[in-house]
């Protein structure tokens, strides 16, 4: 099959340079995720070794962590492949982080600096998805109808 009588997937062409924009976002989120799956893990072992008060609800809040992990670490994947499917999974990541870091920042004490850390990667992911540059390279936004 031609190239020409390939279907569009949406994105732009795989051997057009990917949007520094898109990388950094992708960056940003797999940072998210990863930092999620170290929480979790650590969650997840203290529970293991019974040394929270409550053990059983350790494991469940590292499972939990674990699972939330994926989601951004997934879009990160995505959105270096430029799959058009993975903007979505990255800004809802985006969206509950804000509601998060607010809850850490008005907490006080020594979460104040993780909370403004993940406000500040958060919004500057939101960013980097909403712009055009970005959703061009990612086949999202307005089609030419022909």
């Amino acid at each position: 099959m031609s190239s020409e009588q390939r279907p569009s997937t949406g994105a732009s062409s795989p051997a057009a340079p990917r949007p520094a924009r898109l990388s950094a976002a992708a960056a940003l989120c797999a940072a998210e995720g990863v930092v999620l799956a170290g929480f979790g893990a650590y969650l997840l072992v203290m529970g293991l070794l019974g040394a929270p008060s409550s053990p059983q609800q350790a494991e469940m809040g590292g499972l939990t962590l674990l699972a939330l992990a994926a989601l951004p670490i997934v879009a990160a994947r995505g959105l270096l492949l430029r799959r058009h499917w993975s903007r979505g999974p990255a800004v809802i990541t985006q969206l509950m982080a804000v509601p998060v870091a607010w809850t850490l920042v008005g907490t006080g004490g020594a979460v104040i600096a993780a909370g403004a850390a993940l406000a500040a990667v958060a919004v500057t992911v939101l960013v980097l998805l909403v712009n055009p540059t970005a959703t061009a390279a990612l086949g999202v936004g307005p089609r030419d109808e022909r």
